[in-house]
């Protein structure tokens, strides 16, 4: 199965859900909107859609105009049901493709947080094996508010944290996708212009804890990739 993957900046890449699609003989194609490039030209050929994340807001269309395309690209996917999972700002422009509301929280999130799961996420197909809690590598300042049709799934102390759209496409807030490599590099890029948006308020006790927690964290990761991959695939068989 070829699934396309939607990046908005190099170092957010998808990282260990790449993984996963090999370890199951699939394909990830990414698109590179952010930097231009052409939208692929028959998107349905794909058995899915993971929209990943960036340091943009899903808001700022006047400073980000491929952002109305990615909105267009979503908004097509769900009417035709083409599974779709989106990360943090992809979670985000897939709220507004749906008709939800994105805003600035109060408290960003960044650093290691307690998800919590609604009883309809301890069943969903893609949470439910994570339990009824678990710590989620964050790096966030906005939310979304979930759209009319939206199933919440989980949430923390701060913002609602995923959803499910029917049977095939989910949002999540937290960075399941992330390598260490990455996540450091998002680090050191705040450490070196601490006034370039929010960041970690003690790098050095964050940047430690990831080290300690990130191998369970991307197999969690992988695993919950290999579920979207594999409720993509049943619902391609059946379509």
């Amino acid at each position: 199965m070829r699934v396309l993957a939607i990046v908005h900046e190099d170092d957010a890449g998808p990282g260990v859900f790449a993984d996963a699609a090999r370890a199951r003989g699939d394909e990830l194609v990414p698109w590179r909107i952010a930097g231009g490039e052409a939208r692929p030209d028959d998107l349905e050929v794909f058995g899915a859609l993971v929209v990943l994340g960036g340091s943009m807001d899903a808001d700022q269309q006047e400073a980000h105009p491929w952002l109305a395309e990615e909105n267009a690209v979503l908004a097509a996917a769900l009417e035709r049901r083409q599974p779709v999972l989106g990360i943090c700002l992809g979670a985000q422009t897939l709220t507004r493709a749906a008709g939800g509301t994105t805003s600035r929280l109060a408290t960003p999130e960044i650093g290691w947080y307690e998800v919590r799961l609604t009883s309809a996420g301890r069943s969903d197909p893609l949470l439910g094996p994570l339990g009824s809690s678990f710590h989620a590598l964050q790096w966030h300042s906005c939310g979304f508010d979930l759209p009319r049709a939206a199933v919440a799934l989980g949430s923390s102390d701060f913002c609602p944290q995923a959803y499910r759209l029917g049977e095939t496409a989910w949002a999540i807030q937290f960075h399941a996708e992330v390598t260490l490599a990455d996540f450091e590099s998002w680090i050191d890029y705040h450490a070196a212009r601490p006034d370039a948006g929010d960041g970690p308020a003690d790098s050095g006790k964050l940047r430690t804890q990831t080290r300690a927690e990130i191998d369970g964290w991307n197999a969690l990761g992988r695993g919950l990739f290999g579920r979207f991959l594999d409720q993509a695939a049943l619902a391609r068989a059946t379509r």
